[in-house]
């Protein structure tokens, strides 16, 4: 079983914070667990705006607080973040997420993020093989 104290976590090495990038990632599971996945709170700044795609991982995220949007950057259908939203990128969606509001988002990753990945100027992460310590 792991067990594990948000409050605690963020103040070691699983907290990523991204200054140029106006938001904070606490890492609670990362691939060396061994569960498959990965499981990260992350803070994205009022006002910011993040183009992403993950074309080497699927990613599932959970709005807890704040209001923001999500752009299909394929379909440009823009969809509502608020708490209670979820959205799954099954497709490794090219996408732009806004936050007009703090957001506060619970994000799993598969295949599970190690915790050294920076974004890639594409919006992606490198696969793990690819990651160098």
């Amino acid at each position: 079983m792991i067990v594990r104290d948000f409050n605690k976590i963020t103040e070691t090495e699983r907290s990523r914070v991204v200054s140029d990038a106006n938001w904070t990632s606490v890492r609670m599971l990362l691939a060396d667990d061994g569960m498959g996945f990965s499981f990260h709170i992350t803070f994205l700044e009022a006002g910011s705006e993040h183009t992403f795609e993950y074309k080497n991982h699927f990613e599932s995220v959970y709005c807890m607080q704040g209001t923001g949007s999500i752009t299909d950057l394929a379909t440009g259908a823009t969809h509502e973040i608020k708490p209670g939203v979820m959205y799954a990128l099954d497709k490794h969606d090219r996408h732009v997420l806004k936050a007009t509001e703090e957001l506060v988002m619970a994000c799993c990753f598969n295949p599970p993020v190690t915790g050294k990945e920076v974004h890639r100027e594409d919006g992606s992460y490198a696969p793990a093989e690819e990651l160098v310590d």
